[in-house]
């Protein structure tokens, strides 16, 4: 009897391609349900809570029940563990979720994720003044770019470096490529790391090899930020062009 593996699945560039859903997705999630595979979406999205995915994928009529974790969440639940005080930098409509915790004067740490356009050189000056005092880097993740429409632009990780850099202390990285992040999924499974797992993926760093190097197996897809010609010494162990071959590979493995 083939072994059922545990499947980790990334949300955007993978199931959510732009502001679409992917159009192979339905037949996605019926195969994966149909085959009776636990999955989880693990994404590294610091725009949106578990439940604003959940919403997200209810309007395009998928229906199945799907376990989430978002690298949001993940932090959010690490800060309230960790901290009273923090500074935290994210999108306006998700603050709210740090309300009592917020503190503008002498944060403990300082909470980094996704602010679009309002990156500038004195808010990156602000971050480093308030690490500089004593607080720590918490990043929500570290992607060096992303693509969340046509053009790859910079990601919260090279404004994360860059303050760790300045300052010479390391930030605590929440969502991948963190260890506990992909445990904290599986375990949402059944399951933990010492299990196989798969791991499916548009970014062959933080998806594929962080995956692998922590025993899991890694399937790039080619739908999101990462191209073939990309590909150079990290090597995947499959690669895929759509979420029909993602199927093909699944039922091989």
């Amino acid at each position: 009897m083939k072994k059922i593996k545990p499947v980790l699945i990334d949300f955007d560039g993978v199931i959510k391609i732009g502001n679409e859903l992917a159009s192979e997705a339905y037949s996605f999630f019926k195969y994966l349900s149909k085959n009776n595979i636990p999955f989880c979406i693990l994404s590294n999205s610091t725009l949106r809570t578990s439940e604003l995915v959940s919403e997200f994928l209810l309007k395009k009529n998928i229906v199945y029940e799907i376990p989430i974790l978002t690298a949001f969440d993940a932090t959010l639940e690490f800060v309230k563990k960790n901290y009273s005080k923090v500074k935290v930098y994210c999108r306006d409509n998700l603050i709210k979720h740090f309300n009592e915790l917020l503190d503008d004067n002498n944060p403990q740490a300082v909470v980094i994720g996704d602010i679009g356009n309002k990156w500038s050189y004195e808010t990156l000056n602000e971050m480093f003044r308030y690490v500089l005092n004593g607080a720590d880097i918490v990043a929500m993740h570290k992607n060096k770019f992303w693509k969340p429409d046509d053009e790859i632009i910079l990601d919260v990780g090279a404004f994360v470096t860059a303050i760790e850099f300045a300052s010479g202390k390391e930030a605590f990285v929440i969502g991948k490529p963190s260890k506990i992040y992909f445990n904290t999924a599986l375990e949402k499974l059944g399951f933990n790391l010492n299990n196989d797992f798969i791991m499916i993926g548009d970014d062959l760093e933080n998806d594929v090899i962080a995956s692998q190097k922590i025993g899991g197996t890694g399937i790039l897809i080619l739908t999101g930020k990462t191209k073939l010609s990309d590909i150079k010494d990290l090597k995947p162990d499959f690669i895929a062009n759509s979420l029909n071959e993602v199927c093909d590979i699944l039922h091989k493995i």
